[in-house]
């Protein structure tokens, strides 16, 4: 017994001792961290087995901070820029609320890339991340991409929609020519003049100087005043991001967390269907989706749409249990022939003036052969839009020419024929405006009635002169090529623009 209780003893005292070696004080904990501020740990540390994250951040803006990883400008029109913005605060509040949307997703695709997260402030340069933004030059979306470099990038440009606009496409085509800059001049300033001049335009700047043997850096070359503000107004807005209450600047709280999702659509649909099915406002839609121009989406060239993140779940959930009738209210008639606007109305079933404000129709023009026509889905028509036509389709068209009623001259010799030839018509409507016969005999100075297009009146000098009606005596242009975008030479097209 009197052993028993002498180990229970030493086991107490034991237990104590090694309590005792594991308390401190605080005075001992300035040896074991450091001092001052922590600094971001890099991407390649963050992602390592030797760190674990144990929570991620809330607030975007400090995930962007946190991915900050391009070299600051000094220059003084940084401080004009940071002036600028700094004094228009209602500016700087519609611009971010207006990102809110979009930036997740876009520093989503930064971080996954391993690229600086400065570059998510770029469409506040671009486009005050409107979407629906175009300039003076026709650059559109919140990248601002031209017409051929936004084809140069596989970002469809058809009469149903334009992928400079799509959230997700314009994104990582910007994303992509952003990495082939950066890789063609190891430096991001340049990469982004680029990005704004051209890097044809870049090019040669950096060969000028060196062969003046001056230096190449982004503040040493000469360019447009335009490229020349544009890696400072990113720098000021970086500066305010960074460090907002230094500028008095109230930056709206945005979410670490997926604005939207995409969602699957199973058929041609209308715009609107979406919208009630997802129990969002057609506005809220389009802010999401705003690459569509036409109140249809069809399925074989945008299988996906953009939903707020909430309402994704509801549109599932709707569109599986709605049998209300068709999808979509729209289809696509490709004409075989060119023909006048009243005859593809009466084709299709449609007011002449309806056609022409669906499918912005001109006035005065025919229709070309080929073109591609939204017109009404009538209750037999059953396929969706083929995906050829839905990522291809165009439309073009040819003049109608005016002619006048002209009183021209037969010369010694002449001869229906050679007359006909003469003025461009054809021997049985000269024949018929003059009640004869194709092979009558024509006296020299004898008058004849033709009706000529405008321009041929003139030549000629016709006496007297009143105009057609468009449908008895109104003769048709022939077809001519339409106008494309220009090719892309010698690499990507300059994105120079306004």
């Amino acid at each position: 017994m009197k052993l028993l209780h002498t180990l229970l003893l030493t086991g107490v005292l034991v237990l104590t001792g090694c309590a005792s070696t594991t308390s401190y004080d605080n005075s001992s904990t300035s040896s074991q961290y450091p001092d001052g501020p922590l600094s971001p740990l890099s991407r390649g540390k963050v992602s390592s087995s030797d760190v674990a994250s144990l929570e991620a951040t809330g607030d975007l803006w400090v995930r962007i901070r946190q991915g900050f990883a391009m070299p600051d400008l000094e220059h003084e029109l940084v401080a004009d820029r940071e002036q600028w913005y700094a004094s228009r605060p209602d500016y700087i509040q519609r611009m971010t609320e207006r990102s809110s949307k979009y930036l997740f997703h876009i520093v989503e695709e930064l971080e996954r890339r391993g690229m600086p997260t400065e570059l998510a402030l770029l469409p506040y340069i671009e486009s005050a991340f409107n979407p629906q933004a175009v300039s003076s030059a026709k650059a559109a979306g919140m990248w601002q991409f031209m017409p051929a470099t936004g084809s140069y990038f596989d970002l469809k440009q058809n009469i149903f929609r334009d992928d400079r606009r799509d959230v997700l496409a314009s994104t990582r085509a910007a994303l992509d020519y952003l990495q082939k800059l950066y890789n063609m001049f190891g430096d991001w300033h340049l990469a982004l003049a680029a990005y704004n001049w051209g890097e044809g335009s870049v090019s040669r700047a950096i060969k000028r100087n060196e062969k003046l043997g001056l230096p190449t850096k982004y503040t040493d070359l000469q360019m447009p005043a335009e490229t020349r503000m544009y890696v400072p107004k990113l720098q000021a807005v970086k500066n305010i991001v960074a460090n907002p209450e230094k500028y008095n600047a109230d930056l709206p709280v945005i979410e670490n967390h997926p604005y939207f999702q995409a969602v699957d659509i199973t058929h041609d649909i209308d715009v609107e269907l979406v919208a009630k099915l997802a129990n969002v406002s057609v506005k809220d839609f389009k802010a999401l989706n705003p690459s569509f121009h036409k109140p249809v989406i069809f399925v074989a060239a945008t299988p996906k749409v953009l939903l707020p993140w909430d309402n994704a779940k509801i549109f599932r959930r709707n569109l599986q249990a709605y049998n209300d009738g068709q999808f979509a209210s729209w289809t696509v008639w490709t004409v075989p022939s060119t023909i006048t606007v009243a005859e593809a109305a009466q084709r299709v079933g449609l007011g002449e003036s309806d056609l022409r404000a669906m499918n912005n129709i001109p006035p005065r023009m025919l229709i070309k052969a080929g073109s591609a026509l939204m017109v009404p889905r009538g209750a037999h028509v059953h396929a969706d839009v083929a995906g050829h036509v839905a990522d291809n389709g165009q439309i073009s068209f040819a003049p109608e020419i005016v002619t006048v009623r002209s009183t021209v001259k037969a010369r010694k010799r002449d001869t229906l024929i050679s007359m006909a030839n003469r003025y461009g018509v054809s021997v049985s409507n000269l024949a018929d405006w003059n009640d004869l016969k194709s092979t009558a005999s024509l006296h020299a100075g004898q008058s004849l009635v033709a009706y000529l297009p405008v321009r041929a009146t003139r030549t000629a000098r016709a006496s007297t002169t009143t105009r057609s009606s468009a449908s008895s005596k109104t003769v048709a242009a022939q077809p001519r090529g339409g106008k494309s975008e220009p090719k892309a030479r010698g690499g990507t097209p300059s994105k120079k623009r306004r």
